[in-house]
């Protein structure tokens, strides 16, 4: 029998479950949303031995808590700071109009990436300034490809949101 998950309906119908339950034992917003991310990303990894006999939902909540529990035994918590984007990375238009138009999306976008989080923020600069593969990402960040993709994927449902507000 061939399992067919879509990631995306899966982590988007049982990511806020995931989370708050996280959040209600650690009390850590940051850490709760890593463990949310790493849990997924060893689901993704190990999807297919999941039983679809049970919920998803259980089977990923028991992912979380385990991964927690090995988190605060081993107190590997750690986050690092990034350091402020840098517009010149950017290439200029050869139009002095187009150019300042650029700046200025530029400056707007920049100012709503500051607003993420930490690792938000560095991940994004990463993919999308410094144009590293996911590959690149992975091994810079000494994580998974598959977190990786959840945490860009985080960050631009959320940047997103930022830039509609």
């Amino acid at each position: 029998m061939t399992k067919k998950f879509s990631f995306d309906n899966l982590m988007n119908e049982n990511w806020d479950y995931v989370y708050g339950y996280i959040l209600k034992q650690t009390n850590n917003t940051y850490l709760s949303e890593e463990i949310t991310i790493q849990a997924f990303s060893k689901a993704f990894e190990k999807i297919d031995l999941f039983d679809d006999n049970y919920s998803f939902k259980t089977w990923i909540v028991s992912i979380a808590k385990n991964h927690l529990r090995d988190t605060i035994r081993k107190k590997k918590i750690s986050f690092k700071n990034l350091d402020q984007i840098d517009s010149n990375i950017y290439k200029s238009h050869d139009d002095p109009e187009k150019n300042l138009i650029a700046k200025e999306r530029l400056s707007e976008l920049n100012n709503k990436i500051e607003e993420l989080k930490p690792m938000y923020r560095e991940i994004l600069k990463l993919k999308y300034i410094e144009d590293y593969s996911l590959n690149e990402i992975s091994k810079k960040l000494n994580q998974p490809i598959n977190t990786i993709k959840i945490k860009i994927f985080r960050a631009k449902k959320i940047l997103n949101k930022l830039i509609e507000d």
